[in-house]
């Protein structure tokens, strides 16, 4: 790939997304994106990109974006959250408003074992929860909000963090692979949002998981989207990021939480 070729890759994809390619990285690209110019009708990949430079934003330069998003996630992941939420943070946020609905937000859910897990920590832990409380999963790629609803997973997938007691109560063989059963379906409400644009009109949010997703913008588009969450949640909502990400020094509108087991959440002033 040329490097103009690659500059304008690098310069749509943050304009659209947010998300910062770093300089260096001309062979992710091109090992991503190869396959697509050539299923296009393109010899070259730098053909490919010649076209997107001269096209109104379409289907093409979605799936450019789609296919240089990273979308590593895992059941359970780093468990420690998990253990927050059900540990204090849900029976706080409970306790705080009897009879009132939970709204869960998972922002950037890749093909969704994320709330998924938290449709089976709710199932598990607060059965009177799980038919009330609305899980919404979003993600900026339609192939990864199509894996949410379909909701079958590898056994490399299913073996990664998921316990083996749920595995046998939640999902059910489909040919070689696992699916979820449709009362757990039934639970996700899937929305294709672009974190770095403006958000959709959306409910309160009492618990919003934004995991490992801001170590790929920079430090404005990050504060950007930073104070915009702070706007959707509830007074007493919960943002939950990754482990090696923080609001602290992004956004002066959240204090920072921690439970027993270390895990850290924030809540904004």
């Amino acid at each position: 790939m040329q490097a103009a070729a690659f500059g304008y890759i690098r310069q749509m994809v943050k304009q659209q997304a947010g998300i910062v390619v770093e300089h260096g990285k001309e062979y992710l690209a091109e090992s991503r994106l190869k396959g697509f110019a050539r299923d296009q009708g393109f010899a070259t990949l730098d053909q490919f990109v010649d076209t997107l430079r001269v096209s109104p934003f379409g289907e093409s330069h979605r799936r450019v974006i789609e296919l240089l998003t990273t979308n590593e996630t895992s059941f359970f992941r780093d468990v420690r959250p998990f253990e927050a939420l059900r540990q204090t943070i849900i029976p706080r946020l409970v306790a705080a408003r009897p009879g009132r609905n939970l709204v869960i937000w998972c922002a950037a859910s890749s093909s969704g074992q994320e709330p998924y897990s938290v449709a089976m920590l709710l199932r598990e832990y607060f059965p009177a929860l799980a038919s009330t409380t609305r899980i919404i999963a979003s993600d900026i790629s339609r192939d990864m909000i199509a894996r949410t609803r379909d909701a079958t997973y590898s056994q490399f997938e299913v073996r990664r963090g998921l316990p083996a007691p749920m595995l046998a109560k939640y999902l059910v063989p489909n040919g070689a692979r696992w699916q979820m059963k449709p009362e757990l379906r039934t639970m996700i409400e899937t929305r294709e949002i672009n974190l770095a644009g403006p958000f959709p009109a959306l409910p309160p949010i009492d618990i919003l998981l934004v995991r490992n997703v801001l170590i790929y913008f920079d430090a404005a588009k990050k504060q950007d989207i930073m104070i915009r969450m702070r706007k959707v949640l509830a007074q007493d909502g919960v943002l939950m990021l990754g482990g090696a990400e923080t609001a602290l020094g992004v956004d002066a509108g959240f204090d920072r939480c921690t439970a027993d087991n270390k895990a850290a959440w924030y809540g904004p002033r």
